[in-house]
Parts: structure tokens; sequence; C-alpha cells
């Protein structure tokens, strides 16, 4: 990729972020301060209207970032990033910086992780949602990974959520230092998307109605979520009943939008005790957090070597179109230990990769963790 280019979509990104002090940005990823978010508990936050989306996103044209790559060693595609990776980082601050603002319970276990392993959490994959129609689907958001040297991998279906998801692994970039978090090592990348040809008639004419509305907006989901804001206007409170009766990821869509919907911590690659799971998920408990228990707290793929566990979302006071306000869920944080492959069992552990560990996702510890953010979750962590 020829370093124009590069500058060229990074001032357009910049650009785009100074078009938009009235815009639909509900949450700002600059400072903590200029964020307009209140506490009304460790668990519940509130949002002022005048943050909430009222126009679309931007639909001017981009140049995208395009690299040649080749093969490293471990097998990972290696990106010839000649300086695209600094941006791509920056882009991945951007939404981590609005996915905590937003989200004070992932913040505060992060901090507490923090306060035991120093500078060694290493996220295993960011999660994002989308609604699969208009071209708001997977490939909106993906696009912008593949652009920067990511791979698609397997696909997972969920038939009883009418939903299925795609993973995409990160180049393989050397890291002397080891970085923290979305300055460690790339994450992996998951993507799900709502198979809303298979909703209601009402359900569907619903998400129509506000993908249709944001026009072009599909074009932009990596800026939407560094920006944490809807590429549509706020919905009805009647329209988003709607959707939660028949779908709560559909639900949680229409008011969240692009915005990571979690981030998941690496616990193998911690250094402390807290790097078995099963230990972190206690110590988790013992400093006051809910733990999602939809089929048990751990969650085991039937190799047994992938384990994951996650909190119950933050909820947040949204004030709908019609000029109701009411709570609804945002995002939440997971944990997920990748066990060694069984050919690689006798490897020193001192000189296990990450690549001799279980890669990918399964689809029943996936289903499970979706349930972070439905109401049943949610009802009983306000117990």
């Amino acid at each position: 990729m020829r370093l124009s280019t590069m500058f060229s979509l990074q001032n357009q990104y910049s650009s785009a972020i100074k078009t938009f002090p009235h815009s639909s940005a509900f949450f700002s990823s600059s400072t903590t301060n200029s964020f307009p978010l209140q506490t009304k508990s460790r668990n519940f936050v509130s949002l002022k209207e005048s943050s909430f989306p009222g126009k679309s996103i931007s639909t001017k044209p981009r140049q995208l970032c395009v690299m040649g790559s080749k093969s490293s060693d471990d097998g990972f595609n290696q990106p010839s990033f000649q300086g695209g990776e600094s941006f791509l980082r920056s882009v991945l601050a951007s939404m981590e910086t609005v996915y905590l603002n937003r989200n004070p319970t992932a913040k505060a276990i992060l901090e507490l992780v923090q306060s035991v392993d120093s500078d060694h959490i290493f996220y295993d994959h960011l999660a994002f949602r989308t609604f699969g129609v208009n071209g708001y689907g997977i490939d909106s958001i993906a696009k912008f990974f593949l652009d920067f040297g990511y791979t698609q991998r397997e696909e997972l279906r969920f038939p009883a959520k009418k939903l299925k998801a795609l993973w995409f692994s990160p180049p393989s970039i050397p890291l002397p230092g080891g970085g923290n978090r979305v300055n460690g090592p790339l994450p992996r990348i998951f993507i799900s998307e709502l198979l809303v040809d298979q909703m209601s008639t009402q359900t569907q004419d619903i998400i129509r109605k506000y993908t249709e509305i944001a026009g072009s907006g599909k074009n932009h989901a990596a800026l939407a979520s560094s920006l944490g804001s809807l590429t549509w206007g706020k919905p009805l409170y009647s329209e988003f009943q709607q959707l939660a009766r028949e779908s709560e990821y559909a639900a949680w869509t229409l008011v969240n939008g692009y915005a990571l919907n979690h981030v998941t911590i690496s616990t193998h690659q911690l250094k402390s005790h807290l790097r078995d799971i099963k230990s972190l998920n206690q110590f988790i408990e013992e400093n006051g957090f809910k733990l999602n228990s939809e089929g048990g707290v751990l969650k085991v793929s039937p190799d047994g070597l992938l384990l994951q566990s996650s909190t119950v979302a933050d909820s947040v006071s949204f004030q709908f179109a019609d000029g109701i306000t009411e709570s609804v869920p945002c995002s939440y944080i997971e944990f997920a230990e990748r066990l060694v492959l069984p050919q690689y069992k006798n490897i020193p552990e001192i000189e296990v990769k990450e690549f001799h560990r279980r890669d990918g996702f399964e689809v029943g510890n996936a289903d499970k963790i979706f349930e972070s953010t439905s109401k049943e979750q949610l009802t009983r962590r306000a117990a």
C-alpha cells in the first residue's frame, strides 16, 4: 500500500470526526470528561438525551486501505503494513474507549485484573453484532479488518436465535515488548448478524426502516463504532419492544449499533494465578460482579479445550424518539482460556505459543455467551 493512500484514509477518518459536533455520536472517545455518562451505580449508567443519535453518518466516499501480504512462519497471514498498523490500533483504541466509557463493569474488571497482572492483559477477541439486511450485516464491519490484513475463517450458525457468525484471524505482528490490550497481540474478530429475512414481517419492517434511513452508513461501520454512534436515528420505544419480544439480539443492535458488544480477556496469557479461568471467575465473583449463568458459569467446548465465561451486561437509560426513557442492555466482558492441543502436550509450558493452543470458536459456548445481554440475565443481576 502506498503511504499516500493510508494517510488519505487517516485524514478522511479525522475529518469525518470533526464534522460531527452535533451528530448522532452518543459516546465521545476523546476524553472521559467529555463523555456524557452519569453513573447511578456500579452497574447502571445514564445517557443524556442530546447525546443520542438523530442524524445519519456522512455518506461521502472514502478510500480504503489495501495491503499486500505474505505468509509468516506460524501460518498466519503477515501483511505489509507500512505504517497501517498504527492506524489500525488507533481505531481499535477508539472503539475500546467508547466501550469502557459506557460499561463501568468492564472498566472495573480490567482495572481489577490489571492490579494483579500489571500490563499483561491481552484480548482474545473483540465482538460485534449486525443486521443481515441492506448491506448492514457481517461484511459491513468485516471489510475494515480485511483491509488491514485479517483473514476470514469459519462460519458458525445459531438456528434457534436466527443468527450466523464469522470469525477473523489477525495478521501476525511481532511485538518484542508484549504490549497491553489493544496495543498487545492483535485480537481475533467475531462478527455475528441477525438473519432478518427469517424474522416476522413486523420485525423485518422495523429493521429495514432504520437501515434504509441510515443510507450509506454501512460503509462507515468502523467509524460509527469508533465514535460510539448509531448510523440511524433513535427508534420508538414500541419498536424496541417489538424487537425485544422476538429477538433480544435484534433489540440490542437497534439501540447499540456497531458498538463493541464485548472484549475478551485471554486468561491463559495472564502471568498470575488468574491465568486459570476458574480462579479468575472466583476472583471476579468475590469482588461483587455477577457472571452469566446460562448453561453454567463456565462454558466448555466438546473437546474440552476452549473454556469461556462472561459477566452480565451493564444497562443504560435510553431516551427513545417518542420521549420515553427506559433501561436497555449495553455490553459485557468475556474471558477465554485456550488449552494446548493434544499434539503439543509434551512441549514445555515456557515454549508454548498461541498457535499451539485451541483456536476458533464453538457454537455451544457462543450460544450461551450471547445470553449475557438477555432480559433473564439482567433481571438476575438486579436481584
